[in-house]
This record gives C-alpha cells, structure tokens and sequence, in this order.
C-alpha cells in the first residue's frame, strides 16, 4: 500500500525532513505504509551531497539547507510540486539504479499528460524540454530548459527524499543558484512554457501516472 498525503500550506524544510526520517523508519520496521508526500515549501536552496560551495551564487538570497539526499543545488519554493518518496527499494528490487531510472519515468509521464516532451540527457541530471523557439547557445547547440529535478536518500534501502517539477515557481530564483551543477542551461515551468497548469492538475497527473514507472498504484 502506497499512501498519498497532500499539504496545501508551505511546509517547513527541517521539519520536513524530520517527518520523512520518522516515516521511513517506521516503513523499514513494518509499522507504516509506503508514502508520496505532495507539498510546497517557502523559498530556500537545498545542496545535496554532490554540492559544490561554487554554485552558490547569491548565499545571503534566500535560507541554504544542507541535505543527506543526492544530487547539487536547488531551488524549492514555492510553485515546484515536490513529491516525497518514501518507498521500499528493497522491495521493488535493491536495484537503486532502476529506482531512479523509474523516478524518471515517473516525471517524463507526468510531463506527457500536458503534451509536454520531457528527456533525459547522460550528460546532465534531471528531465529537460527542448526550446526551439529560443536562439541557440553560443556554440550552436539548440536550446534546452530544465523543468524537473530528483535527489533521493537510501537508509536501510528506504528511500526519501523525491522529485521536484516547476509548476510555477518564480524562475529568478534559480538566478542565485547553478542548479544541479549544470550550467550554460536554463530553467523553465509547465506555465513558462504557456500551460495554464496547476498544482492540483499536476497532483491528478503524478497519482494517475505512477502505475506507468512503478507497477503499482494502491493507496490509502
């Protein structure tokens, strides 16, 4: 059983964290379903265990929490939906390559309810969508936009943590930042590229498309 909990007010990041750390090792210990937690948080950057001090351009912007989870710099809020994921990688195969693989999935498909191409690219980390409606880069290579980001966290094969996917964040915000470490790139939001998307329109989509990634779809 998968159990989706909703919050509609900005959730704190550190109590955040306390919650996610609580509920996956009760899931670890059998005491509490799997869970996908939907939620905003106020603006802050997190910097994941990959994070260089570098990226960090505007320090003083906004509150910098250091996260467990993977991954470099992010920008949370609010307007990205974040999606917790405390779900039994131990049960869905202790392959964690898989897991991202299928988190990935999991965005693309969501993206694809709104006609939206999301891609992977080996070279960068998240989902990104072609621009051509942009100027090229500098070197010719068409433009392409950032529109989702993972991070995740294993304890005891309990994965927390999750994926973020701009709904409709202020994209400045990603000024003070070299998001994900990947420069030269920009950001975009499913309402920058002109969808008239909401957070509820993307929760309707992240619940109905997560049988595609995972399998299963039981809930609470």
């Amino acid at each position: 059983m998968v159990e989706w909990i909703q919050s509609n007010e900005l959730q704190d990041y550190l109590e955040a964290v306390a919650f996610m750390e609580s509920r996956a090792s009760r899931i670890r210990a059998g005491e509490a379903h799997e869970a996908i937690w939907l939620l905003e948080h106020p603006p802050l950057y997190t910097a994941g265990t990959s994070a260089n001090e570098g990226d960090l351009k505007d320090p003083d912007r906004f509150p910098v929490h250091q996260s467990k989870r993977g991954g470099q710099y992010n920008s949370h809020g609010p307007g990205p939906r974040v999606a917790y994921v405390m779900l039994d990688v131990a049960a869905r195969g202790r392959d964690v390559r898989k897991f991202v693989h299928d988190l990935e999935e999991w965005i693309i498909a969501t993206l694809a309810e709104f006609n939206v191409t999301g891609e992977r690219r080996e070279d960068r980390i998240g989902v990104w969508v072609a621009r051509p409606e942009k100027p090229p880069l500098p070197d010719g290579t068409p433009r392409e936009d950032k529109i989702a980001a993972l991070g995740i966290r294993l304890r005891k094969w309990i994965s927390f943590h999750g994926i973020s996917i701009n709904v409709d964040p202020d994209l400045s915000h990603f000024d003070g930042i070299v998001p994900c470490g990947v420069s030269g790139y920009g950001v975009t939001s499913l309402v920058d590229l002109g969808l008239p998307v909401t957070l509820a329109d993307v929760d309707v989509a992240l619940e109905k498309t997560f049988s595609q990634a995972f399998g299963t779809q039981d809930q609470d």
